[in-house]
C-alpha cells in the first residue's frame, strides 16, 4: 500500500509524526509512506489553496517533502508532481493537535486535506486527537491516535464498500481526550454542534496604535447531542464520521421542491 500524508499543524508537529508511524504500520514492510506537509502552520485554512499564487515544495527527505500551502495544497503536490506517476491507494492527514469534531470540522485545514483526497477520487482519512484536562500530564498528548489509530483505519477500510456517489466518501476521525487505557472504543457518529459555541475575535492594540484582532475559539468542553461525535468523545469513544464535499440539504431540497416548481 501506497499512502500520502499531510497534515495542517506542519512538517514539524508531533502529531505528523504519530501519523507517520501509524501509517507505517498500515503500509507494512513492503509498503510506502510519502509525506508532503505544509512548511508552516496552517491551522484554520479549511480547504483553501492557493489558486492565486504558486505554491514552493522542497524535498526534506526520502519521501519527505514540505510545501508553502495549505494542507489541500499539499494533496496536490502529492497527487500530481510527487507521486504523479504512481498515485497513493490511501492519504491520511493529521494528527491534529485538538479535536476536529462538530463545527470545528468545516474550520478544519485537517479535513481539507482528507476532502481534497477525496476530491481526486482516492480513500482520505482526518485524524485529530481532542486535549483536555486528562490529556494535558501525559509525556505524549496524542497517546490515544498513536495506540488505537491503526486499528481504527484498519476498520474504517474493511467497511468502506465500494460507492457510486459522484462525491468520494472521506472519514473525519477524533480520538477523545484521555489517555490510551481510558479509550472505551469506536462509536460511528453524525457530525454534531456544540450548543452556542462559536468562534470570535479578541481585539488588541499595538503600541504603535494599530488595531489586531485575534481569532478566538469557543469551550470544547460543551457536549452536542447524545450520539453525536463530541459528545461521544467527551465520554471517551473514539468517534467515526463519514463525509462528503457535498453540502447541499437535501432533505430540504424535498421539502422545498413544490415552492420552486
Amino acid at each position: 500500500m501506497r499512502i500520502l500524508i499531510t497534515n495542517d499543524d506542519g512538517i514539524n508537529a508531533p502529531g505528523l509524526a504519530i501519523l507517520e508511524a501509524i501509517a507505517a504500520e498500515l503500509a507494512g514492510p513492503e509498503g510506502e509512506v510519502w509525506v508532503v506537509a505544509p512548511a508552516f502552520e496552517q491551522s484554520g485554512v479549511a480547504h483553501c489553496i492557493s489558486y492565486t499564487h504558486p505554491t514552493m515544495i522542497a524535498q526534506m527527505g526520502e519521501r519527505r517533502y514540505a510545501a508553502e500551502g495549505s494542507p489541500a495544497d499539499c494533496v496536490l503536490a502529492g497527487v500530481h508532481d510527487v507521486l504523479k506517476d504512481s498515485p497513493p491507494d490511501l492519504i491520511l492527514s493529521g494528527v491534529n493537535r485538538g479535536n476536529n469534531s462538530a463545527e470545528n470540522a468545516l474550520y478544519s485545514g485537517t479535513l481539507g486535506g482528507a476532502m481534497e483526497g477525496a476530491l481526486q477520487g482516492i480513500r482520505s482519512v482526518a485524524l485529530s486527537q481532542y486535549l483536555g484536562p486528562q490529556t494535558m500530564d501525559l509525556a505524549n498528548p496524542f497517546e490515544g491516535a498513536a495506540t488505537h489509530g491503526a486499528a481504527v483505519l484498519r476498520q474504517i477500510l474493511a467497511a468502506d464498500a465500494d460507492d457510486d456517489h459522484p462525491y468520494t466518501l472521506f472519514w473525519n476521525v477524533n480520538f477523545p481526550p484521555v489517555a490510551a487505557a481510558g479509550v472505551r472504543g469506536v462509536k460511528l457518529a453524525a457530525q454534531g454542534i456544540r450548543p452556542d459555541t462559536r468562534f470570535s475575535v479578541e481585539p488588541h492594540d499595538s503600541p504603535s496604535g494599530r488595531r489586531f484582532l485575534w481569532a478566538k475559539g469557543g469551550n470544547q468542553r460543551v457536549g452536542t447531542a447524545p450520539g453525536t461525535d463530541a459528545a461521544v468523545n467527551l465520554d471517551g469513544w473514539i468517534s467515526v464520521t463519514p463525509m462528503r464535499a457535498d453540502l447541499t440539504d437535501h432533505a430540504m431540497l424535498d421539502r422545498l421542491k413544490d415552492r420552486f416548481a
